[in-house]
């Protein structure tokens, strides 16, 4: 369900996910989880990595509910 927000809200968000998805770590991130991902669906076929995320911490592939928000104890623990 997307946010409801106004169409200065939408712009102002725009440029903050553009500004935090062009830092160096997570060009970094997003590089490593192409390259795993081509890897990945070249050993075990495109439609096992379906529902499965790159874990950037444990160094393999999880199922996508399981990589949100540090397995249940959210996202703040990491920011320290």
């Amino acid at each position: 369900m997307p946010q409801k927000l106004s169409a200065k809200g939408r712009r102002d968000k725009a440029k903050r996910d553009l500004a935090a998805a062009k830092t160096p770590d997570r060009r970094k991130k997003k590089a490593e989880n192409q390259r795993e991902r081509r890897k990945a669906a070249k050993k075990h076929g495109i439609n096992w990595l379906i529902n499965k995320d790159y874990d950037h911490t444990k160094k393999r592939f999880v199922k996508v509910s399981q990589n949100r928000g540090n397995y249940g104890k959210g996202t703040k623990p990491e920011s320290k």
